[in-house]
């Protein structure tokens, strides 16, 4: 297994996240009243950019979750998931794997793709559904409107909750969520991202599950950045969750 990067030197320290994580480009989250310190349960999302991850060191230090770039689109694959789901498993990381929704491909066409590429395996997380606009996109711009954007979550959430038997969480970043009114969607968990405060500043009144909160995160077993998140709620709470929303 490759060796990790020099681990958190004084300079990525920032205050008010864990003091097991860094950040290589931190605020000060001591300006807001609530931190992410504030929440016991942390982990982290991660592609083929981190590499191979040693999960054994990561869940030494802290990392209580961890969920894997699968597919995006139709026919994209991302290899970091064959690489790391194995690993996480064997370290007793509870995984999962997410999708990256490309708006050029139907519902129906995506969650076979993921289907097709993440098998059920009794213990694991459930999916992730990463909804959010690509700028970047060189083959696609569609940006359909709001009620068009809430009916294909649904329609891909169908699909991949009958496979699977859980619910994807619904991954969001601030302008997607606002512009597509969200907050309309009922019966779905939010992983909401929010990298320099509280999601209730960002938006508020809304239900979470789980919070990004840095997307420079540095973690004890994972090499250059990675992003880091946290559960809700307390251990009790965490490992309740995981009892109810773990593939059967």
């Amino acid at each position: 297994m490759a060796n990790p990067r020099p681990l958190l030197p004084e300079n990525y320290q920032a205050a008010g996240i864990p003091s097991q994580f860094g950040d290589t480009d931190p605020i000060d989250w001591t300006e807001h009243d609530i931190r992410p310190s504030a929440y016991p349960v942390h982990g982290i999302d991660a592609s083929r950019y981190q590499g191979d991850i040693d999960f054994a060191t990561a869940r030494a230090n802290g990392v209580n979750f961890a969920w894997l770039k699968v597919t995006e689109g139709g026919d994209h694959l991302d290899p970091g998931y064959e690489i790391n789901a194995p690993r996480a498993r064997a370290a007793g990381v509870p995984v999962g794997g997410y999708h990256f929704y490309y708006f050029c491909r139907t519902p129906a066409e995506q969650a076979r793709w993921f289907i097709k590429n993440v098998p059920r395996v009794a213990g694991d997380l459930p999916p992730m559904l990463d909804m959010e606009w690509n700028h970047q996109s060189r083959t696609c711009n569609r940006r359909p409107d709001a009620e068009t954007v809430r009916d294909e979550i649904r329609q891909y959430a169908a699909i991949v909750t009958s496979h699977y038997g859980t619910p994807p969480v619904i991954y969001v970043t601030p302008d997607f969520y606002a512009e597509n009114e969200l907050g309309k969607l009922a019966g779905y968990e939010f992983w909401l991202r929010s990298v320099a405060a509280h999601p209730s500043e960002r938006y508020p009144d809304e239900r979470w599950t789980f919070w990004q909160y840095s997307g420079t995160g540095v973690a004890k077993g994972v090499k250059g950045n990675v992003d880091l998140n946290a559960f809700a709620g307390s251990v009790e709470s965490w490992v309740g969750w995981l009892t109810g929303r773990r593939q059967q």
